[in-house]
This record gives C-alpha cells, structure tokens and sequence, in this order.
C-alpha cells in the first residue's frame, strides 16, 4: 500500500517485465510482457480499514506523467497495449474513469488503451471468460508477435510490441490475465515450428499444460510475495485451470494476512528498502532522530494497547451483565464499560492513520 501509481518521473510501483522463453530442438522463442501500477499520481494509505480509500493526487500533473511514463515504454519495447483491469465503480471506479481519460492525451498508433472489468465480466469464479478480452487483443498480438531464433541464433522475427496489464496491485487479476495471454502465444510460437498443428492446444498435452500452469503460479506468487508479502490470490486457478474450496478458503486466508502486513508490518519494512536504495540518506550532520521523532497522539497511539483496553471493558460488561439478577445496579455498570469500549474503538477507527505502521524515513511524494 505504501507504494502506489507513479512518481513525477512517470516510473511505476511494482512494474514488472515477464519474459517466457521457450526452447525446441535448437530454436529459442521470447514472449515479454510487462505490468505496472496505474501510472498516475495516487495513493491509498492505510487506516485499518480493510480497503483504504483511494486519493488521486496533483490532477494537473496526470497528463505529464502518463506521457513520461509511456515513453519510457515505447523506447523500450515499441508499440504498447494497455489492459486496464479494474472495476468501473467506486473508488476503482474513479481511478479508471481518470485512467482512461488522461490516456486519450497519448493514445495513438502505438499506443492503445483497452478497459477490461475483469471483476463485472469474470466474476470470482468464471476466468474462461477471458476469452472475451483474448478476442479484442487478438490482432495486437499477432501484429506484434514474438521473438524467435534459429538454430545458428539468426532472428527469424521480433517482437515489435508489449501488452501492458494493470489492475490495482498488479498481482492477482494480473496473473490470471497474463497466464492466459502467455499460453496463447505459446501456442503460436509452437504452431510456428510445426510442433502443434492448426487447431492443437496445450490444454490436449497434459503433461505441458501442468507445467505451464505450474510455471505460472509460483511466477505470480513469487511477484505477490515481494509485493504483498502473502502468495498471490486467485492463483488455484492459474495452477489447476479451475477455482477450488481450498485454493477460496486460502485466499480468504491471504487477504486476512494481507491486511495484517498492510496495517502493522510494511511501513518499518518500506523504511528498510529506502534506506538500502538510498532514497533516505544518513548524514552525520543531519539529526537523524528527527525525521523519525514521534508527538502528539502518534507518540501514544498504540492498537495492541487499544485493542486490549477494548477487550477489557467487553470482558467487564460482561460480567457486570451476569450480576444484574442479584444487584440490578451492575446493569449499569455493564452499560459504562460497553459505552468506555466502543468510544475506545469508535476513536481508533476515526484516527486509524495514527494507529498503523507506517513509513517515516522518506516520503515520495
């Protein structure tokens, strides 16, 4: 969370390129995709909320940054898709309507943007329907193919072009999404060998297509963890082709995890990566206390302590509670320690801010 969008320069929080080689009998095929946050200027700080509100930043700005930022890309990969996966309402929502609004002030022949609502078409369930979005893609891909070279390391053809997917982390909607695009062309470039005939698939080898799927799935947990700290959601479905209850039960165990890292973990550990990068650096001369100096109720804010004081008065409504038949006073005894607990976690929730773990070396923006 504490790395989101992009910076003035247009660089982006967790881009990522994904290369998949494939070797065959001397020949060597190269498919590169890449992902990336959405290359605006927006934040989404925590505050114990399990999805903290998102706010964009400096809208005069956006144009500038996206144009940077997809230079970037051009000179390094040519012509660039943009797969935006995020929903069309809510707090997604205004991200995607800013998104796409701004990308009409760089779109052109090499650079397209394409709204997918992965969540509205897919569902939690129904990922084949990616085919839907593999069909308006298609043209791009086969424009823009892939690198392949001969036996003797000649280029037999090049990749003149890159899809770039996004949804808001660029893990789990990403992988998924990616996965598909990566088997497709896999079968393009085995179709281009005679290895597979005109209609043949992966899906008819299995021994391949476990491999694939496997490849996949631990390349989309890899990426999560880095991120995210927790293996990637969704990603039963990238391993076994389908959802299961376990691989539902472990993503509801994930996202729960994901929120503990979030709110009381990653602010210490994005500390650590700036101060190893050098976007904070130590300086004798410099007070160094200062920058991390704690005051006013940040100095105090604690949500062990606050979590216990509001178990504790819980506790003792309770037992208050289980008086009243003797003593009816406790009754209100119990309805003073509820009222003490829930303006306790009522001052929590309106300050969550406070209340989290948060970075305090360097702020990029």
């Amino acid at each position: 969370m504490w790395r989101r969008g992009a910076d003035p320069d247009g660089y982006v929080a967790n881009f990522v390129e994904t290369e998949q080689i494939m070797q065959f009998n001397g020949y060597i095929a190269s498919f590169v995709q890449v992902r990336g946050s959405i290359p605006l200027l927006w934040q989404q700080i925590v505050d114990l909320t399990y999805k903290p509100k998102f706010e964009l930043l400096k809208l005069e700005e956006a144009p500038r940054v996206l144009e940077r930022h997809f230079l970037d890309l051009r000179k390094k990969y040519g012509a660039v898709l943009v797969v935006d996966l995020v929903n069309t309402h809510g707090g997604e929502g205004r991200l995607c309507e800013k998104f796409g609004e701004t990308m009409q002030h760089v779109a052109s022949n090499d650079v397209r943007y394409l709204h997918f609502d992965f969540h509205h078409i897919c569902g939690h369930v129904h990922f084949d329907r990616l085919s839907i979005l593999y069909e308006q893609i298609s043209d791009f891909l086969e424009r823009n193919g892939y690198l392949l070279l001969n036996e003797k390391g000649e280029k037999m053809k090049e990749q003149l072009g890159v899809v770039r997917t996004n949804c808001i982390d660029c893990l789990d909607r990403t992988n998924v999404t990616q996965s598909m695009i990566g088997r497709n062309m896999l079968e393009y470039q085995l179709r281009r060998l005679g290895v597979f005939g005109a209609e043949e698939t992966i899906t008819s080898h299995p021994n391949l297509d476990e491999s694939f799927k496997i490849l996949w799935a631990n390349h989309g947990d890899d990426i999560s963890i880095q991120y995210s700290g927790t293996p990637a959601l969704k990603g039963d479905f990238v391993r076994f082709g389908h959802r299961t209850v376990q691989g539902i039960v472990q993503d509801g165990c994930n996202a729960l995890l994901r929120y503990y890292y979030n709110n009381f973990r990653d602010g210490t550990k994005q500390d650590a990566i700036d101060l190893i990068q050098g976007h904070y650096i130590v300086s004798v001369s410099r007070d160094t206390a200062a920058s991390s100096q704690k005051g006013g109720l940040e100095a105090i804010a604690s949500f062990p302590m606050a979590f216990a004081l509001v178990l504790t008065g819980f506790l003792f409504a309770t037992m208050s509670l289980r008086q009243v038949r003797y003593d009816f006073r406790h009754f209100f005894f119990s309805l003073m320690w509820a009222g003490i607990s829930v303006g306790i976690a009522a001052f929590v929730r309106a300050n969550g801010r406070v209340f989290c773990n948060r970075p305090r070396l360097h702020n990029p923006r």
